[in-house]
């Protein structure tokens, strides 16, 4: 008969833990209840009896709890990575943005804008300046004396850009720009012996000889044009066969235009009479070298849309990630709570015994 009267309210009980366990279920969503503490479980009367001890039941809903727990921690090293990837990801697209890459591009034309080619003679004299065609230079006659030319020449005078005092005269001449079929320009200058040890006649290439023309203030234009190109010089005794190549250089800001050239030097075979001889004699050769253009751009090589994408990413792992905390206190709490009733069911139990 105790065992009869004692097996209603034990039933009774085990009815309320289910319940509890079916609300929890209901309200907890992913976590459905936590492991039983041993502390906290009922023992039968029968078992007191026998002396036996409770043993140790793994339920679905224990093993549901640890599998989230664990996908809690996996989902926070998740984040941590992905924290690390967008730091990454973000560095090296600030890194690619303030150093972009050069990109050469080369096109190919037939014929090139005529550029302007401005010697600076000083004391020597233009003997002639003649147009020539697949780099056939006719032998020289009467080598040292005027000769009639065939160019187009604007003489400027002008103050130095970096020495204002000093004023300088230019013979700029209009370039070949017939490049395919090889289009030439051979110039020849005479100077009289001078003092010095060395002799050489400086030149300057700028882009095109039109916009000496066309513009406002020759000399303005002209000291600019110092300003932003280099000069070179070719030496008396010697042909110097200058060949062009146009480089132009897309930068942030503005469009940079400079020439590279190769230049190769003849030695002049002088076969004047000795009288003659002590006028030094400057020859010069310019010619497009081939018919392509060269153009450099700078590219910046960082994608904003792979930073967004990380970054969104990162985002969606966080916010997953406090989610799952969030519902793991939650969890904890509700079996805390839990854990009280249940202690609190088995005082009332044993009081009532």
């Amino acid at each position: 008969m105790l065992r009869k009267d004692q097996s209603e309210p034990y039933k009774e009980f085990n009815d309320d833990d289910e319940d509890d366990d079916k609300g929890d279920k209901h309200s907890s969503g992913l976590f459905g209840g936590g492991c039983e503490d041993p502390e906290g479980s009922i023992i039968s009367k029968e078992d007191e009896v026998k002396g036996s001890l409770p043993s140790m039941r793994v339920s679905k809903t224990c093993l549901k709890n640890v599998f989230t727990a664990v996908l809690i921690n996996i989902y926070l090293v998740l984040t941590a990575v992905a924290a690390f990837v967008a730091y990454q990801t973000i560095s090296d697209f600030l890194e690619k943005l303030n150093n972009p890459v050069m990109s050469v591009i080369y096109k190919e034309f037939d014929i090139f804008p005529p550029p302007g080619i401005a010697l600076y003679p000083g004391n020597a004299e233009l003997l002639s300046c003649n147009h020539y065609y697949h780099g056939n230079i006719p032998p020289l006659v009467d080598p040292g004396k005027p000769q009639k030319g065939d160019c187009v020449i604007d003489e400027v005078t002008y103050l130095g850009p970096f020495t204002s005092e000093k004023e300088k005269k230019a013979l700029v001449i209009r370039g070949p720009t017939d490049v395919r079929r090889k289009e030439l320009i051979f110039i020849q200058f005479s100077q009289n012996e001078t003092e010095e040890d060395f002799s050489a006649i400086t030149y300057m290439l700028f882009a095109r000889f039109s916009d000496l023309t066309d513009s406002e203030n020759k000399s303005t234009f002209m000291r600019e044009c110092e300003r932003n190109y280099s000069k070179f010089t070719f030496s008396g005794g010697f042909r110097t066969w200058v060949k062009m190549t146009l480089v132009t250089t897309s930068g942030k800001i503005n469009e940079a235009v400079e020439f590279k050239q190769e230049s190769s030097v003849v030695k002049f075979n002088d076969k004047r009479p000795e009288s003659e001889k002590p006028n030094q004699l400057f020859f010069a050769v310019f010619e497009w070298r081939d018919p392509f253009m060269q153009e450099i751009r700078l590219i910046v090589t960082a994608n904003p849309w792979n930073s967004l994408g990380i970054l969104c990413g990162f985002f969606l792992a966080l916010f997953k990630a406090a989610n799952f905390a969030n519902l793991a206190i939650a969890w904890i709490i509700r079996m805390r709570k839990r854990q009280l009733r249940n202690k609190a069911r088995e005082l009332n139990q044993i009081t009532d015994e």
